[in-house]
């Protein structure tokens, strides 16, 4: 049995969850809070960083980059015109820089200060840095998302998916990144219509389905989450 040891907020997690799901693989989720630094996971994962994916039990999988080039490299071929990397060079290239845009940049920029800062935050002990959230960062990541909106809008202008024409992993991991700040009400999706619809059609997708059924204790997603018509 796969297993998949995630955070339900974590955007990197997300991408795993969502990958997976298009693979048609349903793992155990196990949750884990890495910033307890819990041994056992550090045993599995040095880096201490969720998510990890184990399917067998002598080996685990760390990291969201290495997990969708593993389930590329042992699935991938099986999906046919549905693989999520594509088989041309060129359009690998292309998938992979925007999954390093939205899953490094993005991340570094945007959804990293947010969830940090609204979620991770809440459930530290003081400590280890926990407490109030730095308002200076939400607003840099609120500030910071809305060229990365004009971006995906950019994008989808000139496509029918972020790289290319078919659904790619660039696709998924914007999304991921995408989903945890939304759930926080932080995207402004009347700014960019395009950007708005392009995620209403991953939304749709019977992948995201277990995404916006995630709870959390003591917080509330945003009004329009779950609403796959905003």
């Amino acid at each position: 049995m796969a297993i998949l040891f995630h955070y339900p907020l974590c955007p990197h997690s997300r991408f795993v969850r969502l990958v997976l799901g298009e693979f048609g693989i349903t793992p155990d989720l196990v949750e884990e809070r890495a910033f307890e630094r819990r041994r056992d996971f550090l045993i599995l994962n040095p880096a201490g960083q969720t998510p990890v994916f184990v399917e067998d039990a002598d080996a685990a999988v760390p990291g969201a980059g290495v997990i969708a080039e593993y389930l590329d490299e042992t699935r991938g071929l099986a999906l046919g015109e549905r693989r999520l990397l594509s088989e041309h060079p060129a359009e690998r290239v292309e998938i992979r820089r925007l999954m390093d845009w939205f899953n490094g940049k993005f991340f570094a920029e945007v959804s990293g200060y947010l969830v940090a800062e609204k979620v991770y935050k809440r459930f530290m002990p003081s400590a280890n840095g926990g407490g109030a959230p730095d308002m200076d960062l939400v607003r840099a990541g609120r500030n910071n998302i809305r060229y990365h909106l004009r971006y995906i809008g950019h994008l989808i202008g000139t496509r029918k998916w972020l790289a290319g024409e078919r659904l790619s992993y660039a696709d998924l991991a914007a999304a991921a990144h995408l989903s945890s700040v939304d759930f926080l009400g932080d995207v402004p999706w009347a700014e960019d219509e395009t950007a708005r619809n392009w995620y209403a059609r991953v939304k749709s997708r019977p992948s995201f389905r277990p995404l916006l059924a995630d709870k959390l204790p003591g917080l509330t997603p945003s009004q329009t989450y779950a609403d796959l018509d905003f």
